[in-house]
């Protein structure tokens, strides 16, 4: 049995979960996520807890037992609390501004970058960070990444836009100053 698959989803009493055959709709204080899982996988509702289920063992059945319990918690975890991803600006004149909804870059190019949010994704700055929320951690992540893309540190100067937290390993560089 799945170690993530067998586990049952909590739902906490504000978030609503509609179950049709394969299609579930998850309403929650923050907003509503619907999606598609694999047919062959039942979603049963028991007590304030969602059960995910797989017909058989085979290898097909096993992998999606997990994915679908760990993409429905998710969806369960984003209306309720939301998620957000936190970058940040490494870099002499890198800097980040909102205007309106759009996010504006100034990353050493010759022209700023414009970055217009999609649905349900908001950006906050603050000083050299940038919080991505939103309420599906798949587009959350997403956005970031794509953010992340424009510049990504680079190992010399560690100049870059990064994920909080990430270490970027350094290199040395040249070393032929004592000929």
């Amino acid at each position: 049995m799945s170690r993530i698959g067998k586990l049952p989803i909590p739902l906490a009493s504000t978030v609503k979960v509609e179950v049709n055959g394969s299609y579930v709709k998850v309403t929650g204080p923050r907003g509503n996520l619907d999606r598609t899982v694999d047919s062959e996988i039942r979603l049963h509702l028991e007590d304030g807890r969602l059960v995910v289920t797989r017909p058989s063992d085979e290898p097909r059945h096993r992998a999606m037992h997990g994915l679908t319990r760990a993409l429905i918690a998710n969806m369960v975890i984003g209306v309720e609390n939301g998620f957000r991803k936190t970058l940040e600006l490494v870099g002499v004149g890198y800097r980040a501004q909102k205007q309106g909804t759009k996010l504006v870059l100034a990353l050493g190019f010759s022209h700023p970058v414009e970055i217009e949010p999609p649905a349900g994704i908001s950006f906050e700055v603050e000083g050299p960070r940038i919080h991505v929320d939103g309420i599906d951690k798949e587009l959350v992540g997403q956005v970031a990444a794509n953010i992340r893309k424009l510049r990504p540190p680079e190992p010399y100067l560690g100049k870059g836009i990064r994920y909080q937290g990430e270490r970027v390993r350094r290199k040395a560089g040249k070393s032929g100053k004592g000929r």
